[in-house]
């Protein structure tokens, strides 16, 4: 009994040191810290963060400073203090950047939908080559490739074909717009210079129809209530309009109103579409959708090339930097009518149809089957025959396919952000074809699969970064690599 209770004394005492040393080790870890949570400080900027973000040092301490930009002298705020570096809140530009532009939108201070638009345009292009080459070398260990410069727009404004509006009502007021940054609280808006001007009256019809008929808005707290997002799809070549109203559930109170109001004030519109989601997600758009009005897709035009688009159709945001994207990914596939090609996460079918019309034979891999489906029908719509589409996911697909004896002379990547997963890279090292063209709208995670491929005999020949979403640290690449003859 007494050895227990000495061996309880002394795990009792052991613990109350550990606690005793952790405290010293922060408390030390603090006084090397030069600056303080609260306090204000005027600093230099020497460079930007992949976020867009200013970095700059105090007395060695690295800060990150939204707002701030390279070459400036600002007065900061710390709002938090970490181990290795700490975040500080823009007071006043004491010298500002020549690139600093002042932005046009009335909301850019507080809607985290374009956070770069307070730098010149030609600075972001800059910016977005940079992350992608430094992404390149610091996570791909990949330095002796040629990095193109991004190529932008000649107009950056009014280019989404695609908007997706949250809905709130805070304390009884309603709110339609986007998130502010890090957070669900809603910057209420009216219009938005990256959308389509159509998204602007499709905002105030909405709010006029909630207003109206007293329809109860979605509370992600309690998970009660009915309306939750309201979502658009343009056609840019064809003018075609759909407006998606996400639903808690099937009920849409006034539904014939709303379809009137919407009918009447829009003329490009052709579909209405209720799309129900009664999950609790922060995932916009449920699986079920009721034609309400109208047809259930829109069509677009790409590069004379018709795509049918449903609500839960992947289509590039971006359709005239699309057509340069999907340029480039021709150009590196390097088609003579020969090869076969397979284009993995290939969604409506796209990516495939571009190659199909110079390639011997595409198959194209993906896991939506609506969006198989609407593959199918454009490859039909367009008259194209040598495609074939395979529903399933990549990583399931394309061993089966490599294990079965399947070969390929060009295989096309367009992953979404997370990258490829690991037996998809395992597969096609087994399958090793002479060609890969990478579309990647994450160069971290693009330079880890590049890496990897490197490693399995593969070399990064060129890389052009696409500029699909001005005014926003987002960027899109298309990469070619060649097998290695050994």
């Amino acid at each position: 009994m007494l050895a227990g209770f000495i061996i309880g004394m002394k795990i009792k005492n052991f613990g109350s040191i550990m606690i005793t040393v952790l405290e010293n080790r922060v408390k030390l870890m603090k006084q090397g810290i030069p600056v303080k949570e609260k306090q204000e400080y005027i600093m230099n900027i020497d460079d930007i963060s992949v976020d867009g973000e200013g970095i700059g040092r105090i007395e060695g301490y690295t800060m990150f400073i939204e707002g701030a930009l390279p070459g400036e002298k600002v007065r900061v705020r710390v709002v938090k203090v970490g181990r290795n570096h700490g975040y500080g809140e823009l007071l006043d530009i004491i010298e500002p950047s020549p690139n600093r532009v002042f932005p046009p939108c009335p909301y850019s201070a507080r809607c985290g939908g374009c956070s770069l638009q307070h730098i010149s345009y030609n600075s972001q292009i800059e910016f977005k080559t940079r992350r992608v080459r430094d992404a390149l070398e610091r996570i791909g260990k990949i330095s002796d490739v040629m990095v193109h410069k991004t190529i932008g727009m000649q107009t950056p404004w009014r280019y989404r074909n695609k908007a997706q509006f949250p809905i709130r009502m805070d304390n009884g007021v309603l709110s339609i717009g986007f998130f502010m940054p890090g957070s669900h609280d809603i910057v209420d808006i009216d219009s938005c210079m990256i959308q389509h001007e159509s998204c602007d009256k499709v905002i105030e019809i909405i709010r006029k129809f909630i207003r109206k008929y007293n329809i109860p808005v979605y509370d992600e707290r309690t998970h009660r209530g009915i309306v939750r997002h309201v979502v658009t799809r343009m056609g840019f070549k064809t003018g075609q309009l759909m407006v998606v109203i996400v639903t808690n559930g099937r009920r849409l109170p006034y539904s014939n109103e709303l379809v009137a109001l919407l009918t009447s004030g829009l003329p490009n519109l052709i579909s209405i579409v209720q799309n129900i989601n009664s999950m609790k997600t922060n995932v916009i758009l449920g699986n079920e959708n009721l034609t309400l009005w109208g047809q259930d897709h829109i069509v677009d035009i790409l590069a004379g090339l018709t795509f049918k688009i449903s609500p839960l159709s992947f289509y590039q945001v971006n359709s005239a930097q699309t057509e340069v994207l999907y340029g480039k990914v021709l150009e590196y596939a390097g088609l003579t009518g020969k090869e076969t090609v397979i284009d993995l996460y290939s969604g409506i079918g796209t990516i495939s149809l571009f190659l199909a019309r110079d390639a011997y034979k595409v198959y194209g891999i993906e896991e939506v089957p609506q969006a198989v489906y609407d593959a199918w029908e454009n490859a039909k719509i367009n008259g194209i025959s040598n495609v074939e589409f395979i529903e399933g996911k990549a990583e399931d697909i394309i061993p089966e396919l490599v294990d079965g004896g399947m070969r390929a002379d060009v295989v096309v990547l367009d992953p979404p952000r997370k990258g490829c997963d690991q037996a998809v890279l395992d597969a096609l090292a087994r399958m090793a074809p002479p060609r890969i063209v990478y579309v990647s709208c994450n160069p971290a995670t693009l330079a880890r699969d590049l890496k990897f491929l490197t490693e399995q005999g593969y070399k990064v020949e060129e890389v052009q970064p696409v500029d699909m979403f001005p005014h926003t640290t987002h960027i899109e690449c298309v990469v070619l690599m060649s097998r290695v003859e050994k």
